[in-house]
């Protein structure tokens, strides 16, 4: 969920090689045809330090705005492999733009940001701390570029796949979600948090900025401006706390954390990202990157269900745009754009290469056979007679 003032992003989007390929948009008419489906590309990549690869596809749909039918889709995304050169190092990203510039905001952060994480000489030994300073960098870029973002800029959330570990970024209220097995189960993990003022450590953090915390209804006079609790995203959605300058009717972003927005950066919105590490192991399935279009109605539990129907994520990606935009729908007379990468972690095993020794150390075994060599030590079996 972007700014009061509505979205506005890019039809030309960044493949795997860093070149780009037009990809052709649902309509809301077709999304749910089965002819998109042959649209879509299948891709995939290899990890070969760990011996696994990845199997993804990506979908971005112009959302529905009955007022304004000449808007663009201002969501983006980029997805590059190969980072610095390394055949281990791939790069997922959606970004969510908004304001007037949205879509110019939304373009330059793609390629700006990704291109500035891989030049970090520093990047392989830290990525949290490269993807720090990358967020922050594309930020002040931005900031004296020739795009006006004193009421433009764009969400982001990224997903850098290093080896056996993935490194997931987030500046706003897009998200990304990893599917992982349980037994029999399949259950979704959250691997961001969404940046919002139902979130209390961000809400008291703008305060604290000099943020007016308000739903559009109060500001406008119809609720008490002083009821400061709101429920949460599901319950308020269709109206959810934003922050003002104080006395004033803008910015009235409903997110905290973005990059652009130097109006709202006044009042606490910042570009400083929120970065998780997640060990991968061969319970985890698959993970979805994607714009608030799709989590605004469905929660994250609902989107990994869903991509778990499907073995080709081409129809997982479909699927899904095609219930997020009925869902909008249902609640509202419009839809958000909507923007969805599924990647599909094929052949991981639970296995560490050990170089010294050049031997093969499966952690399951361990896990097995340490009991056993407890109980033999404990318990000797009796020795044969002689």
């Amino acid at each position: 969920m972007g700014c009061v003032n509505g979205k506005c992003c890019s039809p030309c989007q960044p493949t795997s090689d860093g070149e780009s390929r037009e990809y052709r948009e649902a309509t809301p008419y077709s999304v749910q045809g089965k002819h998109i489906l042959t649209q879509i590309p299948l891709e995939s990549v290899s990890v070969p330090s760990h011996n696994f690869h990845l199997e993804y596809s990506v979908l971005t749909q112009r959302g529905y705005y009955p007022d304004s039918p000449d808007k663009q889709n201002q969501d983006s995304f980029c997805i590059r492999t190969q980072i610095q050169g390394n055949p281990n190092i791939h790069f997922f990203g959606v970004f969510d733009g908004h304001g007037h510039y949205g879509t110019e905001c939304s373009n330059f952060v793609k390629d700006r940001l990704v291109e500035i994480l891989a030049d970090d000489p520093s990047f392989s030994d830290d990525p949290v701390k490269a993807f720090n300073l990358a967020f922050l960098a594309t930020n002040r870029e931005l900031h004296v570029s020739d795009i006006d973002d004193s009421l433009s800029g764009t969400t982001a959330i990224t997903v850098l796949v290093v080896g056996d570990r993935l490194f997931v970024a987030n500046v706003g209220d897009s998200r990304a979600v990893i599917a992982v097995k349980h037994g029999n189960r399949i259950v979704a993990e959250d691997l961001s948090n969404d940046q919002t003022p139902f979130r209390k450590d961000e809400y008291e953090r703008v305060k604290q900025s000099g943020a007016r915390v308000l739903t559009v209804d109060q500001v406008e006079g119809f609720s008490d401006p002083n009821i400061q609790t709101w429920g949460d995203e599901e319950s308020q959605g269709c109206d959810p706390p934003r922050l003002w300058e104080q006395n004033e009717t803008y910015p009235g972003t409903a997110f905290t954390r973005s990059v652009g927005d130097w109006t709202a950066e006044q009042i606490g919105v910042v570009a400083d990202p929120e970065v998780s590490v997640v060990q991968l192991t061969a319970n985890h399935l698959f993970f979805v990157v994607a714009s608030d279009g799709v989590f605004q109605f469905l929660s994250s539990r609902a989107v990994v269900n869903m991509v778990a129907r499907y073995t080709d994520p081409r129809d997982a990606c479909s699927a899904i745009a095609g219930e997020s935009y009925k869902k909008w729908l249902e609640h509202e007379t419009r839809t958000d754009d909507i923007t969805i990468i599924i990647v599909q972690i094929k052949g991981f095993s639970n296995r560490v290469l050990n170089s010294c020794s050049g031997c093969v150390h499966y952690a399951g075994v361990a896990q097995v056979f340490y009991p056993l060599f407890m109980l033999l030590l404990y318990f000797p079996l009796p020795m044969p007679l002689v």
